[in-house]
């Protein structure tokens, strides 16, 4: 069977409110921003994350599209996609990365890496048949950089350190043939200057 290309969208939830309930206002305006920046795509379907923050972007964001399918799943939910070990990490920082995935229980960073294995089986890559296909994955910043560090096959704990801003975009491309390539990267020019670098850490913004 042909094989065709598969361009994967990425965005992390816009800005929530203190208490992880849902969405500020200005979360809430950067969803429409975005659904409407992706108005001119043929998305096929928006898949999210099943907290309130990822669950209402992808709804305002699927509000200003028209009639593309919204659909929970866990795999685009917040967790710790992988865990390295000590050796695997450069020794400079390794004791503060190591501290860091401590203070997630156990249980819970296995099942999710459960959960990152299943994403990329089922949301990159080529895709079977004739059509190319369009997809917006709605979820969280650590995801975001899982897709991003397995697009570029760099090594698996080094989804570690990649940040995404609220609402930014992220494309990347899956085409027979070809390297997997990401197309851009946290872009926000959707977004008016007061609504962008949120989530993202002070230092390095521009």
């Amino acid at each position: 069977m042909s094989r065709s290309p598969r361009y994967l969208y990425v965005t992390r939830h816009g800005e929530a409110s203190p208490d992880g309930s849902g969405l500020t206002e200005n979360g809430r305006r950067q969803a429409v921003l975005l659904g409407r920046r992706l108005r001119s795509v043929p998305i096929s379907a928006i898949h999210h994350g099943p907290l309130p923050r990822a669950a209402q972007t992808a709804s305002l964001i699927g509000e200003q599209l028209d009639g593309v399918p919204v659909r929970v799943s866990e795999m685009a939910g917040d967790y710790i996609p992988y865990t390295p070990e000590r050796e695997e990490l450069p020794q400079e920082s390794a004791d503060y990365l190591l501290r860091f995935l401590s203070l997630f229980p156990a249980e819970e960073r296995e099942r999710g890496e459960a959960l990152a294995r299943e994403v990329l089986e089922r949301l990159t890559g080529p895709v079977e048949g004739e059509e190319t296909r369009h997809e917006l994955v709605v979820t969280h910043n650590f995801l975001v950089g899982w897709l991003v560090r397995a697009a570029q096959d760099a090594p698996r704990w080094r989804w570690l350190g990649l940040n995404h801003c609220n609402a930014a975009l992220t494309v990347i491309r899956y085409a027979p043939g070809l390297l997997s390539s990401v197309l851009c990267y946290n872009d926000m020019g959707h977004l008016p200057a007061e609504l962008r670098w949120t989530g993202f850490p002070d230092e390095p913004r521009a």
